[in-house]
């Protein structure tokens, strides 16, 4: 992983006994999942000193964080009530503009 399981906690607003009662597997595992996906938005690793010198900007690591955050809140196979969201709100719109564009 990239980005801080601790930090991913601080962006939940979580104490230490909550994430521990969550499990951090599960946390971990959210986290790695929205790196990988971002990833695969972007076109290149998050890691790439040519794309990111100095690493990632703050705004895509909001967004991982914002996607990690989202897919644990939405763990349930039903929403009831609810207006269903594929991504959350902004993050296609930060991603956008890191993207790697190929045409050809």
């Amino acid at each position: 992983m990239f980005f801080g399981e601790g930090d991913f906690i601080e962006h939940l607003n979580m104490t230490a006994d909550e994430a521990s009662a969550v499990g951090s597997q599960v946390l971990r595992r959210l986290l790695a999942a929205a790196e990988a996906h971002t990833e695969a938005q972007l076109g290149f690793k998050l890691d790439d000193e040519a794309e990111f010198p100095g690493g990632p900007p703050h705004d895509v690591e909001q967004a991982v964080f914002m996607l990690a955050a989202f897919w644990f809140e939405q763990r349930e196979s039903v929403l009831v009530a609810v207006s269903a969201q594929i991504t959350p709100h902004g993050y296609d719109d930060i991603i956008r503009s890191h993207r790697s564009y190929t045409f050809g």
